[in-house]
């Protein structure tokens, strides 16, 4: 399930808390650099577009994140983490799943735009059966190399 995340719910996880009545992984979702980083984007985002961010919960307790990391127009760029201790299960492909459902019927979005590390072949397959497919590559200064995947939504 997918939850419109708060500034409370960053805050929340930033003092090492679970939010809400959610219980939390027994591996953090993030370090806490990258979740200021996703609390501050968060803010940002949500001061011209909402959900900006999504709280991933799975039987009552917080294992991910999924964020609107950019918005060009009417195209959303997202990413998204789960917790290490819940990879393999289906999680962040759900998550997904969810968002791009949501995508369909919100107006004024024709596409989602997302991307991977060349190997991360878990987050490539999860995009692809939930519609993405690759457009392309490039070099990111964080991160290296990187597979561009878009879902058309309208």
């Amino acid at each position: 399930m997918i939850i419109e995340a708060t500034g409370e719910d960053y805050a929340s996880l930033l003092r090492g808390l679970a939010p809400r009545h959610y219980r939390l992984a027994d591996t953090p979702i993030a370090p806490p650099e990258i979740l200021q980083m996703l609390a501050d984007l968060a803010a940002r985002i949500g001061e011209a577009f909402a959900p900006a961010s999504w709280l991933i919960v799975e039987e009552g307790e917080l294992v991910g994140l999924c964020s609107v990391k950019a918005v060009n127009g009417d195209v959303i760029d997202i990413g998204y983490g789960i917790a290490p201790s819940r990879w393999n299960r289906g999680i962040a492909g759900r998550a997904i799943g969810k968002v791009v459902t949501w995508a369909h019927s919100a107006p004024g979005i024709a596409a989602i735009t997302a991307e991977t590390t060349p190997d991360n072949f878990a987050s490539q397959r999860l995009l692809k059966r939930n519609g993405f497919r690759q457009i392309g590559k490039r070099v990111d200064e964080e991160d290296g190399p990187v597979l561009c995947w878009r879902c058309t939504t309208s």
